[in-house]
Parts: C-alpha cells; structure tokens; sequence
C-alpha cells in the first residue's frame, strides 16, 4: 500500500517556471531560500538547511551521484550535465499528470508552460497573475474611467483560452488578506484606479526620466475588484497566503482575514485556493471545513521543510477535508524543486494515511482512494481539467 501511494501521479496546481541556463553556486544557492539575502556571510550557508540537506539528499541520486553528495560535487555534477538535461531529469522525475504555472512572476527568463509540459511529458496550463493583467492594463494607457472594462476584456479573453484554467491574486504581498466581501462600486474602482496612475506618474526617477512608472497594484478595493473578476469569469483564484519572501507581511498574511470574502464568495461556487498557508495551515485547514469551495494546499513549506514535511502534512489533515486538499509545489527558478516538492509530498502523505491504517482509522482501500483524490483528483474536479492521464516520459538513469 505505501508504495502505491508514493507512486501517485500528481497535478500540480500551482507552479512557476525555472531557468533554463547554468547555474555558479552563488545563484544556485541563493534560490534555496525565500531571502534576499542570501549571499550574506553572517547568514551561513543555505546548504545547512532542511531544504539543503533534501537537495543533497533526493536529488544528488537524480543526477548519478550517491545520496548526501558534498555541495561541491553536486554542483559540479549539475554544470557537467547541462541545465536542459538537469531540468529534463527533475521534471520527469515529479511525475506530474497536468502543471497548473502562474506566469505572473518573470524576474529573469523562465522556460514557460509549454517548454515545463513538455519536460514533464504533462500537460501544462496557465495560471492568471490579477495585479499583472490590470498593471498591464494601465500601462498600455486604460484610463481610470476606462479601467474596469479594460481588465474585464482582458480576463474574458485569456478566460476563453482552454490553457487557462485559474487566476492568482497577491493581495497578501500589498494591502494584506484583509478584504471585506463587498463588491466594489464602478465609481470606487475608478477612484483606485487614478490613484494607481497618480502614484505612477509621481515617481521620482520616472519624473526625471519623463516617464511613468510601471504601475504597481497595492489598494484594497483593486485587489477586492479583480478577484471578483475572476469569480464573475468563472475562474478559480488563488490566493497567496503566509509563507513567502519578505516582501509580504506575515502579520497580514493569516488566511482567517479572508473570511468575509469567503463568505461573500461562497453562494457563486467558484473554488478559492488557498496556497502555501504555513504557519497558518491549521487555520487554512479550518477555512476548507467550513466553506464548500476552499482548497488548501502546503506547496513552498513541503520542500522548504524537508524533513519535518510529514509533520506538515499530518497538521494540515488534522481538520481539513481529504477532499479538499491539493499538491502544489510552488517550485520556481530551480528544477530540483519540482521532484523536491512531490517526492516529499508522496512521502508524507503515504506515512500520514498508512498510519491511519495501522491505527485502524480507515482501510487500505480508503487510504489509496483518498490519496488519489489528494494527488490529482480534487485538482482536476476543482480545475475541470481533463481526467485522462498524460504518459510520462522514461526517466534518466539512476532517479
């Protein structure tokens, strides 16, 4: 039974995209971490963490080096290979039916939905990032009468799409989850919306350059507005809750601010995603219980916690329906977060369920049922996205 639960495919509804170029250890490192400061020296280094000791652990045996290899060796395993056959290797090894890839965070270059489907023999869908279609929007000159219908078009053009399966909001990182369930008025979505402009237009090195700034979302009722707009296309939102780098709040970040929206949201049974959630997963879990169309999820923290994954998991389950949990990896920048994320994913899950059995709280029949439901099944009833598996392609030697 736990083999068959470590062996699920898995949809993973929300991901992003990783580089497609070598890495020096700096670079490398620093995408271990949700810090900006990694390359800090009174920091210490990032391979002294869980998620370090997982790398060299999980993914050293995925590249043909033995389990616990040195960082050094790693490292130079992963520039001898090449980064298009280190990403093929991690991809392929996740294991994935469908990838679910918010688009909406592009520091650098990123390989981009179809190239991540097509390493991972899934298929791939889109993910709409809110804040960057309306920002998109402003720049291309909506004014802020004009505001509203311009986003609105936007979404039901990308809605019509079938690679686009759900949008994203990041109110966490800007005004905080603390958005009350009214609709917004037209008039007060067109007062926040010239206030965007006027924000832009006052930046002082876009002044001098005579230029306006690129727009930046941060008012609660433009975040309250665009996650009605997806709920009125009839797109699942995410929301980013807890976790994250240190440009979001955490203080702002608990997903109970959000009950009044759920509550305003629920009568439409449009799925809300809740996703990431540590330290607030219990709650998270609690939302789900309560509220038909929450989905939870621990996607970030799987990997970030390494280890002390399996504990994570079991919190979660502790109050959250089974069928209302779903996998995410949130992986980004780096491919070994991908087989990171759902091998750690598989492993708590199989030791959370067959402990169940073991303690005789449910069967092995129901252990593997709801672990399917887990791995893939409420994604692609919350998503409506094809049941059909994809194959997946032979793996590399050694995974």
């Amino acid at each position: 039974m736990l083999e068959r639960l470590e062996a699920l495919r898995l949809v993973d509804h929300h991901c992003h995209g990783v580089l497609d170029r070598d890495l020096g250890p700096e670079e490398f490192e620093a995408l271990l971490t949700e810090s900006d400061e990694a390359g800090c020296d009174l920091g210490g280094s990032l391979w002294d963490t869980q998620v370090g000791f997982a790398v060299r652990r999980w993914c050293a045996p995925v590249l043909g080096l033995p389990a616990h290899a040195s960082p050094g060796d790693y490292l130079a395993r992963r520039t001898e290979l090449g980064a298009d056959e280190v990403n093929r290797r991690f991809l392929a090894a996740a294991a994935l039916d469908a990838l679910c890839v918010d688009t909406g965070f592009t520091p650098q270059a990123l390989l981009d939905p179809p190239e991540l489907g097509k390493l991972a023999g899934a298929r791939a869908y889109e993910i709409v990032r809110l804040e960057r279609l309306a920002e998109g929007a402003v720049a291309d000159g909506a004014s802020a009468t004009g505001f509203a219908a311009e986003v609105r078009s936007r979404l039901t053009a990308k809605a019509r799409s079938e690679d686009v399966v759900g949008c994203k909001s990041i109110a966490a990182y800007r005004a905080g989850l603390e958005l009350v369930g009214e609709r917004p008025t037209e008039a007060e979505v067109a007062s926040a919306a010239g206030r965007l402009l006027r924000e832009a237009e006052r930046a002082p090195s876009n002044q001098q350059a005579g230029r306006s700034a690129p727009p930046r979302v941060s008012d609660e009722v433009l975040h309250r507005f665009l996650v009605w707009c997806s709920v009125d296309a009839g797109l699942p939102v995410q929301f980013h809750v807890g976790y994250g780098d240190a440009d979001a709040d955490l203080r702002r970040g608990d997903p109970l601010l959000l009950t009044s929206l759920l509550q305003a949201v629920a009568p439409t049974g449009v799925p809300v995603m809740l996703l990431h959630n540590y330290p607030f997963h219990r709650n998270a879990g609690y939302l789900a219980q309560v509220f038909p169309n929450v989905f939870v999820d621990v996607g970030l923290a799987t990997h970030n916690l390494g280890h002390r994954a399996p504990a994570l998991i079991a919190e979660l389950l502790e109050l959250a329906p089974f069928g209302k949990v779903l996998y995410s990896s949130d992986a980004f920048g780096l491919a070994e977060l991908y087989h990171l994320g759902a091998l750690l994913f598989r492993r708590g899950l199989a030791a959370f369920l067959g402990s169940g059995v073991g303690d005789g709280a449910w069967t092995e029949e129901d252990a593997i049922r709801v672990g399917e439901l887990m791995a893939s099944g409420n994604a692609v009833r919350a998503y409506r996205l094809p049941a059909v598996p994809v194959a997946m392609p032979a793996g590399p030697a050694g995974a």
